[in-house]
């Protein structure tokens, strides 16, 4: 059976010290919230209790008991072939982007409804939503430029009832346009994530598939699910990363004063130099790289914003602490 390199650590140190994943996964826990999740777990070459994380069905049943039990989502699914996100990094992102907005507030996360964020391509997982929410309280609206997704997240949305009043999907009609068509005349909002598509074509990603199949030690087929599901909008792009990122950088000058920080994933450390120039052309008060990691495989945020820390102190005091 295979079993992610995270997995065979007692504790994952490497996450967020708020990450609830950070231990070992409670299979008996688990199976209690999805009873579904026992058909696919079993002892591994380890040892241990785990999954076969190349088969994504294994996958999925697996993020519906962690969706379940730590996050109280009583329905979640994707259709077929949609990226089957991991959940643990995903939560890191949203408590390391929690940690930026509390520099502008004297330390302290700012929590509750009164935060509001855009999710920039939430997919049919619409997972970040679902974890900012639950951990923060934060309102979402979530943007994609595929119909399917917006409606797969649509559902989540309905089938969790306690969601419709604070999370929200929008379609993108423009595929190359970022904010103008989804933030609506006059919106605010305090941040932006993203998990940009990270490759410049299909042949590109199914290379970067095959090299995830080579690190689980497990034969390939002959025709691997890309990225263990994925369609073309979540995993290539014209460009790839680099290019999307520096779309986005260019159009947030519009929204400059309507969000005080955009923030992408950016997989690629060999991106950065290229990012940290848009940036610098744009001419922002402040950039951060927020570095992040889970098993073996390392990531990170970028952070800029088009405000002073002096008009960030404001902005906290303004709409957070009314």
């Amino acid at each position: 059976m295979s079993t992610s390199p995270e997995e065979r650590n007692t504790e994952k140190n490497n996450l967020h010290p708020r990450n609830k994943h950070r231990s070992r996964y409670d299979f008996k826990a688990l199976i209690a919230a999805h009873p579904a999740l026992s058909a696919f777990v079993a002892v591994n070459t380890y040892g241990d209790e785990s999954v076969d994380f190349s088969n994504p069905e294994a996958v999925k049943a697996l993020n519906k008991a962690l969706l379940k039990h730590f996050y109280k989502i009583d329905y979640w699914d994707i259709p077929e072939h949609f990226l089957c996100p991991p959940v643990p990094g995903r939560a890191d992102y949203m408590h390391y982007a929690a940690d930026l907005l509390a520099e502008a507030n004297g330390g302290i996360v700012p929590k509750g409804t009164s935060v509001r964020v855009l999710d920039i391509g939430t997919g049919a997982n619409f997972i970040y939503p679902l974890i900012g929410n639950h951990e923060y309280g934060w309102r979402f609206v979530g943007s994609d430029i595929d119909s399917e997704a917006i409606q797969a997240a649509q559902r989540i949305i309905k089938s969790n009832g306690d969601l419709e009043d604070v999370l929200e999907c929008r379609f993108q009609d423009f595929p190359t346009t970022i904010f103008r068509g989804v933030m609506r005349p006059g919106e605010v909002f305090d941040l932006v994530v993203c998990n940009p598509p990270f490759h410049a074509s299909e042949e590109e990603a199914l290379a970067g598939t095959r090299r995830k199949w080579n690190n689980l030690g497990t034969k390939q087929p002959a025709k691997p699910a890309l990225n263990f599901g994925g369609q073309q909008t979540e995993l290539w792009c014209e460009g790839g990363e680099a290019a999307f990122i520096r779309r986005m950088i260019d159009q947030s000058v519009e929204m400059s004063t309507r969000c005080l920080w955009f923030t992408a994933l950016v997989s690629k450390k060999e991106n950065l130099p290229a990012i940290y120039w848009a940036l610098k052309q744009i001419k922002v008060k402040d950039v951060k790289t927020i570095d992040m990691s889970q098993g073996q495989k390392s990531s990170r945020f970028v952070a800029w914003t088009f405000f002073s820390e002096e008009e960030q102190s404001e902005w906290a005091l303004k709409r957070w602490n009314k």
